[in-house]
């Protein structure tokens, strides 16, 4: 019982990783500090889907759930739980790095009008 709800805890806590790094600059445009958890758990977000890494959260959500005695998933967490919510069947790996991009230039626009760059006059 105790390995169900740390598997379960831990996947809602994904799920909420997962939201934060992709719309985790729209709270910054309200609260501007928040830019120094949000632009590293961003950076760690895009490597983890632009390079095709394994989260760890993924590999301790599977643990919690295969010690709790349910069967655990291959894929990654996003291709297990995300995907089936807002993506189509037959999704590629060039679509999954398209929305990486669209993420990243969404955050990009955003801290860009958080913290615009001011020119020097000469």
């Amino acid at each position: 019982m105790p390995y169900r709800i740390l598997a379960d805890a831990t996947a809602i806590f994904h799920f909420a990783f997962v939201l934060f790094v992709a719309f985790g600059g729209l709270l910054v445009l309200r609260w501007r500090k928040l830019a120094w958890v949000h632009l590293p758990v961003a950076i760690w977000g895009a490597l983890i889907e632009i390079a095709n890494w394994t989260c760890p959260l993924t590999t301790y959500e599977n643990t919690f759930r295969v010690r709790a005695g349910i069967q655990g998933y291959e894929e990654g967490f996003i291709a297990h739980h995300i995907y089936r919510l807002i993506y189509p069947p037959g999704l590629t790996r060039g679509v999954q790095l398209a929305i990486a991009i669209i993420v990243f230039v969404i955050n990009t626009a955003v801290y860009a009008r958080v913290f615009p760059i001011r020119r020097r006059a000469t």
